[in-house]
């Protein structure tokens, strides 16, 4: 099977069920971005030289997998009874994102101030995918605007960069870096 279909040459690509879309669409903006926070999450395991948080992140990429697919079905299609092999989207899986986020900010001292994005390669690159989970989250709420999103999607993509975000300052911690503040300049 060849990886080119050409069918995509003139702007347009297909959903799940057949639909039709221009490539700029809000929705391939949400999936697609989805997707690129799920590349960018393979490079910051790539990174990581430890491999500790591997399994939670790997979890990660699955449940982003679950979150695009359901994303790339249009409304119309997910209603058809051939569609109910969509992924299961659950609040479980926001829960153990905050079990994790408990867990590390158990070990952190307390934030005071805010952090400037930096640290080692592996937090640096976990603020990048952070930023790139806002991004994603931002064009699903669009989406949601004009099409049914489940609410597990948004609460997931909102704990998610919470998620990055102390995964960030866990790692400069566990290097024993002090992370630099933002100092503020109007006082």
């Amino acid at each position: 099977m060849k990886i080119y279909t050409k069918t995509g040459d003139e702007g347009f690509t297909s959903l799940v069920g057949g639909t039709r879309i221009d490539k700029s669409h809000v929705r391939i903006e949400a999936y697609g971005t989805v997707d690129e926070l799920n590349s960018s999450l393979g490079y910051l395991l790539a990174l990581g030289p430890d491999g500790a948080h591997a399994p939670q992140i790997e979890a990660i990429q699955q449940q982003l997998f679950n979150i695009g697919c359901h994303l790339a079905t249009s409304s119309q299609a997910s209603l058809q009874p051939s569609c109910h092999r969509l992924p299961l989207l659950s609040a479980e899986s926001i829960a153990l994102l905050e079990q994790d986020i408990d867990q590390m900010q158990s070990q952190l001292p307390p934030q005071t101030q805010f952090i400037l994005p930096g640290g080692t390669p592996l937090s640096a690159w976990a603020h990048v995918c952070r930023t790139i989970c806002r991004r994603a989250e931002r064009s699903v709420v669009t989406l949601s605007h004009t099409d049914a999103v489940s609410p597990v999607i948004l609460q997931y993509l909102n704990r998610l960069s919470d998620y990055l975000f102390v995964l960030a300052r866990f790692i400069c911690f566990n290097a024993h870096l002090l992370e630099k503040t933002w100092q503020n300049t109007c006082k």
